[in-house]
């Protein structure tokens, strides 16, 4: 079974400072990505002031009018202040199964959470994890722990498992520890340090060990305009990946501080459900 994912910092649908909308261009750019499950990060699930600011602000939240008629969305509500709120999103063109959003907020200075949900994959379950880490390198590290105590409390070992978005991980050290605890990918990580967008085919799961040594080469997604810091993530179990792109350049420089990743996946024909 084919599938293909994208996950993108929409940076809340507006420019710097909100000065200007880019929500209707933003779902114009996320329908061309023509993805299955769409990973999204800071989302306005309300914000009260810009819906008075802007023409055309959309009356239902980000999530939902990002999802239109061909995906449905699920939102978990992280960040809350007094004119609305925002968090992470899924969009699913497959069976939402059930969600689930923990907070993993570190201090009191930024509200985080993780957007857990279990989807329909053919016959199978798969877990999706839509994830937006702290600023604060020790927070990361105790928000990805605590994303591992939930995976390995929540998914089955054989279960398909697809973790994705802001990292906020410039200096790429998790990925160390998300090899060795949960046995995962990420997506762009190629053995033999091959040139990040070329079309690649490798199983997650073999290729955990020779990875584990070697050096990462993650996506450069941030800033938009030139993207040089590897933010953006997917780490994978139980899928081969195809294809994997960085889209850079306009539209999407254009839209907000991160350009989105897109990969395409087949289904491992070992993976069974557990669960």
């Amino acid at each position: 079974m084919k599938l293909r994912i994208a996950t993108y910092n929409i940076h809340k649908g507006v420019s710097a400072f909100g000065r200007k909308t880019r929500i209707h261009d933003l779902k114009e750019a996320i329908k061309l990505l023509d993805a299955d499950l769409i990973f999204l990060q800071e989302v306005q699930g309300q914000h009260d002031y810009h819906a008075k600011k802007h023409v055309n602000w959309p009356e239902q939240g980000q999530h939902v009018f990002l999802a239109g008629e061909t995906h449905t969305s699920v939102y978990g509500m992280n960040a809350v202040y007094q004119h609305g709120h925002h968090g992470n999103a899924l969009l699913s063109r497959l069976p939402i199964l059930q969600s689930t959003n923990f907070d993993v907020s570190d201090h009191a200075y930024e509200q985080r959470g993780i957007l857990h949900v279990r989807i329909q994959l053919g016959t199978l379950h798969a877990h999706c994890f839509v994830i937006h880490l702290g600023l604060f390198a020790a927070s990361r590290r105790r928000q990805v722990q605590a994303l591992i105590a939930q995976i390995q409390a929540e998914v089955g070992s054989n279960e398909p498992l697809i973790i994705a978005g802001d990292f906020n991980d410039w200096s790429k050290g998790l990925s160390r520890t998300l090899y060795k605890e949960l046995g995962v990918i990420e997506a762009f990580d190629i053995a033999n340090h091959s040139h990040a967008e070329l079309p690649i085919k490798r199983s997650a799961l073999n290729s955990v060990k020779s990875l584990f040594k070697s050096t990462t080469n993650h996506a450069r997604t941030f800033p938009a305009g030139l993207p040089w810091l590897s933010l953006d993530r997917v780490y994978l179990r139980g899928f081969e990946v195809e294809q994997a792109k960085v889209l850079s350049g306009k539209p999407w420089s254009n839209l907000s501080d991160h350009v989105p990743i897109c990969v395409d996946l087949q289904l491992q024909q070992s993976t069974n459900n557990h669960g």
